[in-house]
Parts: structure tokens; sequence; C-alpha cells
């Protein structure tokens, strides 16, 4: 089974779990994101034990200090973005941080369920570079919807809301010949989804600690997502992000500080 049939079958059966009908469908309860880089995106590999888990780490020895792990680091906090077009964010800095901050707003915002709204914010967003891209992933939703029985296109089911919000990142940078280092970098993204409904204000099947990943460039004054072939063969999986893993530390997983 393909990417899209697992995605299909995940979100129809989580799509029931809310018990509302839309257009003769049982509508959405926590539907799993489509990732927007195209070949097992979503995965994430394990190092040491196996895929998903995290090796349990040894006890400190007496008077030594505690394994450092993401929940026990710094949080990166986000730049606010000084601009809105198309209904994504913009204008953030050229720098790590404005990197992290322009990819977590996206994916926060993305409207991942309505075909029309998802394609304004990549037009917004996406490098004149990636050829095809916006088509490839409006294609997506579209296959998203029609797996989850919904129509082909439209918006979001009337009166359901959905809540995204990123827990961590992984950054790396990506080398060019033709643009300094950091100028282009691969971010992983674990986060969470809730859907709400007015007569149901808590998601009993949210997505939990689900992966995506983005390439972005600086570009025009802005970052934007890519996925040329050059710098997607470059890509690298992260461990499983668990905010109480050395593993995950170890593999640069920092947690992502959102303001009250």
């Amino acid at each position: 089974m393909d990417n899209h049939e697992r995605r299909a079958r995940r979100a129809k059966l989580l799509l029931a779990g809310l018990t509302v009908l839309v257009v003769g469908a049982l509508a959405v309860g926590g539907v799993v994101a489509h990732g927007l880089i195209e070949d097992g995106n979503t995965r994430t590999p394990a190092a040491g034990p196996t895929a998903g888990e995290t090796k349990p780490s040894a006890p400190a020895p007496a008077g030594s200090r505690p394994a450092m792990t993401p929940e026990r680091a710094k949080k990166v906090s986000l730049n606010e973005p000084t601009g809105q077009r198309g209904g994504a964010s913009t204008g953030f800095p050229h720098s790590p941080g404005g990197a992290i901050s322009a990819v977590v707003h996206f994916w926060e915002e993305y409207a991942w369920m309505d075909d029309e709204k998802a394609r304004q914010q990549l037009d917004v967003v996406t490098s004149p570079d990636a050829t095809g891209y916006v088509d490839r992933q409006i294609s997506e939703v579209r296959k998203l919807r029609e797996g989850a029985g919904l129509p082909v296109s439209g918006g979001t089911p009337a009166g359901i809301t959905f809540t995204t919000t990123v827990d961590a990142v992984r950054m790396r940078s990506l080398t060019d010949d033709d643009l300094p280092r950091g100028d282009v970098v691969h971010i992983w993204l674990s986060f969470d989804r809730y859907a709400t409904t007015p007569d149901r204000a808590t998601d009993d099947n949210p997505v939990k600690g689900d992966t995506t990943d983005f390439i972005v460039k600086w570009q025009d004054g802005a970052w934007r997502i890519t996925d040329e072939p050059a710098y997607v063969a470059q890509r690298t999986f992260p461990v499983a992000y668990d905010p109480d893993s050395p593993f995950a530390w170890r593999d640069q997983w920092i947690q992502v500080r959102h303001e009250d």
C-alpha cells in the first residue's frame, strides 16, 4: 500500500471518531497530515534501537549530571512574522531562527484539508525553482480529501477546527556552491494535531508526535520551500523525537517555545 492510501485510510478512520455527518461521510477527528516532501517524508527512522523507540539510558553514576535531553535544554523561541499574504505568515529574518520560524508558522497555519487555501499559501512560500511542486501538493490534498470521504475539492468541513502545534524541530544546513552555508536548510518537525467541533471541545483521537520535513532556502528576501533534486539528495532522517531522550538531543532535536 502506498503512502497516500495509508494516509487516506488513517484519515477515514479518524474522521469517524467525531461522529459528525459531513456530505454523507463521517467528519474529521485527528487527521494525519501529509508531508510536503515526497518519498517517505513522515518516516522517523531510529538510530540504535528499533524505529520509533528510544533506547533507555543507563542510570547516571552518583554525583554525575543527568544526561542532556530536549526537555532539559533551552527551547527555541520563534520570530514573529511581520506580514501576511495569501493566508501565510511572511517577513522572517535571514537567520537560522528565522528559517525555523518560517517553517513552523507555515505548518501550523497550513490549510491541509482545503485545496484552494492551501494553493494560496503555497504560492506565497514556494520557491520558483521548485517546478510543479505546488500542483503536486494540491493533488495530494485532493487525494486525501477523496480518501477521507469528502468532496475532492473544497474547504474544511463546517464547524470543525484544526489546531496544529509543532513541539520540536531538527535543522541541518545543506551546502551549495552558489549559496552561503546556512542559506539552504533541512528542517524536521515533530507535531501534534487536534480537531474540535461546537459539540466536542476535545479530540479523543488526535495526531500525536507525527513528523514531516521541509527544505527551505533564502531567496528574494524570504525563506521559500523547495524540492530541487540537489537538495533533496542531501536529506537525512532523524532519530525518533522524545523530549526525555538523550539520543534525540544528540541528534539536535530542540523544543519549540510557543508564547502564551
